[in-house]
């Protein structure tokens, strides 16, 4: 038994009702506006041993509260009142997940108590797009309500437990929005003494479950010490996990065996791929060793760099030389010399190139290239899971790719990070698509409404949109780095560091883009502005005026003769083209999306439709779609 190094469980807000509802079957139905945790506070009056029921839910499903989700969790309280005069209560010892609230007994007045690990606020982000900013809020409600003690997966259903694989990629963010120190080093204390004696993480922490131990999940025990020390620069947590991290790489070495490729067991890969199987997350585009020997590097990568921070010589030339020789064996099996992977996937090429699996500038632009491809031919729309969705905009955008990140970043159309954000969304789903676009819950039997995970593009805008990160632990010295794009006219981040505050923010104004940055005492920043600027400034408040020209402003007109790639890359006209075709030939919707996506970039229209039979009237609608666009129409 230990003193507790995470800060403590409060309320810490109070939300009124936003409406009243009554259901089709005559329940009173509250509505709180937005997807909390925590529980009611009722005012009831009447007979003693009269009954008061409270039910929660996310969300409702034809007008009336959706339990479905929740699996076999009642998230149901019941009051027995002592009669007398007014009463006022609340549950102590639980909480829900919900955004509506079935009210049965005699309630004249009800309030939901917020309920979360009270940690202080930290950062901030803002920008010119109101659907960019909601999904930013959505993934700090997320983290708000599962970050409730312990790091939890979701907070409504039969489940609320500490998946290390969703923490991980979730670190950097979390450590951006608030003050995560103490509640994580708390967190990784448990990690380290649920840890088994071969080394093995359990992928719940605590471990309460048996669930099976995995790369990305497991990698945890690295990569989430390694993320509190460059956001809070503080060796002790590094100091204070070795043991734990060593032994986590070292049990993964004994897996892999002598060619040191990580392809046995079972693997969560890169779960919740949009386009794995409903009962079958784990199912994803990528293969699940790619994922798995591509963390086995990466930890074994940071674990030489720990061991050399704490004076560890003999441990880091190890460790460095083990990574060295799993990157070789990693490039080897599943890289060609040209750059492609043998999982031919957003994710596998995030991985490849943010994890330094590609060694040669070559193999880097080809590779960088072909994810770009990949989502040209989708329509921009994501299809990475846990794993990759962390990756792809970082990747594309440090390879020259930024628009295509930003395309990826503001697509509306399912699956996407903003499709959420349409529907009504107010916390990140755990499935892109856990509400379909019919407007029913998802069927699969796992489908929750606050998941963080796929709130992890939060990093992203804080680092590259706003251009706010850290350039050595603990923001000692910063990085200012915005790099607008997508139409946004501004974007903002503030961060409170060790140091003080922090804070860059940028606006486009016609062809000049105006920076102004505030640096902490005792820190510099390194400037890198997108019109080449590059300095290194001092404490206080900084202001550029530089020139900035969007690439994408002056785009040629479309017509048959233009690519497939040049269709993907003007907004809108990849649906304009495939609403041309569904409108004359109906039957083939399902399948001309894919069709269209597969087919090389290069393919012009005009020869790409006449695949297809009966194709002149197509032709004729397609020409007339695109000539609409052109004028501003569409």
């Amino acid at each position: 038994m230990v003193v507790p190094t995470g800060p403590p469980v409060r309320v810490t807000e109070t939300l009124e009702p936003v409406a009243t509802l009554t259901s089709p079957s005559g329940k009173t139905i509250l509505d709180f506006g937005q997807n909390l945790v925590g529980r009611l506070r009722i005012t009831v009056s009447g007979q003693a041993g009269e009954e008061v029921v409270l039910r929660h839910a996310e969300i409702l499903q034809d007008g009336e509260l959706c339990t479905g989700p929740l699996r076999t969790a009642k998230a149901t309280d019941t009051y027995v009142l002592r009669g007398g005069g007014a009463e006022a209560w609340e549950p102590r010892f639980t909480f829900h997940g919900f955004r509506y609230a079935e009210v049965t007994g005699p309630v004249s007045g009800a309030v939901a108590l917020v309920c979360h690990s009270d940690m202080e606020r930290t950062g901030w982000f803002s920008c010119s797009d109101p659907l960019v900013e909601r999904l930013h809020e959505n993934a700090v409600w997320g983290m708000r309500g599962n970050f409730l003690d312990v790091p939890t997966d979701c907070p409504q259903r039969d489940e609320r437990l500490g998946w290390t694989g969703d923490l991980q990629v979730f670190a950097p963010t979390a450590s951006f929005l608030y003050d995560s120190s103490g509640f994580l080093n708390s967190w990784l204390a448990d990690l380290a003494a649920e840890q088994e004696p071969d080394g093995a993480v359990p992928s719940v922490i605590p471990s309460v479950v048996h669930a099976p131990v995995a790369a990305a999940w497991g990698d945890a025990a690295v990569i989430v010490p390694w993320t509190l020390y460059q956001r809070y620069g503080d060796l002790g947590v590094l100091e204070a996990q070795f043991s734990s991290m060593c032994a986590w790489v070292d049990h993964v070495e004994s897996l892999a065996g002598e060619d040191l490729l990580w392809n046995s067991g079972f693997q969560y890969g890169d779960w919740l791929d949009p386009t794995a199987p409903p009962g079958r997350p784990e199912a994803a585009k990528t293969y699940p060793e790619i994922v798995a020997t591509a963390y086995f590097a990466r930890s074994a990568d940071l674990v030489a760099r720990t061991a050399l921070l704490l004076g560890r010589t003999g441990e880091a030339e190890r460790y460095e030389a083990l990574a060295t020789r799993i990157r070789r064996a990693f490039r080897d099996e599943y890289i060609t010399p040209s750059g492609r992977l043998l999982s031919d996937s957003q994710t596998a090429y995030g991985l490849a190139l943010r994890f330094g699996l590609l060694p040669g500038g070559e193999q880097r632009r080809h590779a960088a290239g072909r994810l770009a491809d990949l989502l040209r031919g989708s329509g921009y729309r994501i299809a990475t899971g846990f794993v990759g969705t962390p990756l792809v905009c970082d990747a594309l955008a440090e390879s020259g790719f930024l628009d295509s990140a930003y395309r990826l970043l503001l697509q509306k159309e399912c699956p996407s990070w903003l499709y959420p954000v349409v529907q009504g969304a107010t916390t990140i789903w755990e499935r892109w698509d856990s509400l379909l676009p019919d407007g029913r819950v998802n069927p699969s039997g796992m489908t929750s409404f606050n998941h963080y995970a796929f709130g992890a593009v939060a990093d992203w805008l804080h680092r590259t949109v706003a251009g706010l990160a850290p350039a050595e632990p603990g923001y000692r010295r910063l990085r200012i780095t915005p790099r607008p794009g997508g139409g946004l006219t501004h974007a903002s981040a503030r961060l409170r560091t060790p140091y003080g505050l922090a804070a860059c923010s940028w606006t486009l104004n016609g062809e000049r883009l105006t920076v102004e940055a505030t640096v902490p005492p005792n820190t510099s920043a390194e400037v890198n502005l997108p019109d080449g600027t590059e300095q290194t400034v001092g404490s206080g408040t900084h202001r550029w005026n530089v020139p900035f020209s969007d690439l994408t402003a002056d785009l040629p007109p479309l017509t048959l003769d233009s690519t497939l790639g040049e269709v993907a890359d003007r907004p809108g006209a990849l649906k304009l083209l495939t609403d041309a075709i569904v409108a004359r030939m109906p039957e083939i919707a399902e399948f001309i999306g894919t069709g269209l996506g597969s087919a090389p970039q290069g393919t012009r229209i005009r020869d790409a439709l006449k695949l297809i039979p009966g194709a002149e009237p197509i032709l004729h609608d397609v020409e007339t779609a695109f000539a609409e666009l052109g004028r501003g129409g569409g």
